[in-house]
């Protein structure tokens, strides 16, 4: 019976960490996570890219990167219209800190387009010493 315990819960424990990996896209993502330099350069050189904040409304109001979108994360698959003239450009994808943004790439992704999921959010973006707006701005 102590031989079955222990398989259990190394089971379990892989299972956790397996779960933990994907929602961290580690693992099984089929989209890049790019670094707020990178993406601030693309946003400068790249015309054809389009930034999305998946976060709330009053997240985005208290600041967001100038320029982005704002549908939430919770509405987003619903959503996907507004984002049709984006359809053939790269979308760089973020939230606060990087997890709501995986699950809106995986969704992106799965609806045939491009994202590109800004690693670490807006938390990194303004630890990386870059702009951030606060004018209200919903899409």
């Amino acid at each position: 019976m102590k031989h079955y315990t222990n398989r259990l819960y190394w089971v379990a424990i892989a299972v956790l960490f397996g779960y933990f990996a994907y929602t961290k896209g580690w693992i099984l993502a089929n989209f890049e996570t790019i670094t707020p330099k990178q993406a601030y350069q693309m946003l400068q050189d790249d015309h054809n890219v389009t930034l999305l904040d998946v976060r709330t409304q009053q997240e985005f109001t208290q600041g967001h990167i100038s320029g982005a979108k704002l549908i939430p994360l919770s509405v987003l698959s619903e959503n996907l219209t507004k984002l049709n003239r984006d359809k053939n450009k790269k979308v760089i994808v973020y939230c606060h800190s990087g997890n709501r943004s995986i699950a809106a790439s995986r969704i992106l992704e799965k609806q045939g387009f491009v994202p590109l999921n800004l690693g670490g959010g807006i938390t990194e973006w303004i630890r990386s010493g870059l702009p951030v707006a606060k004018e209200h701005k919903a899409f």
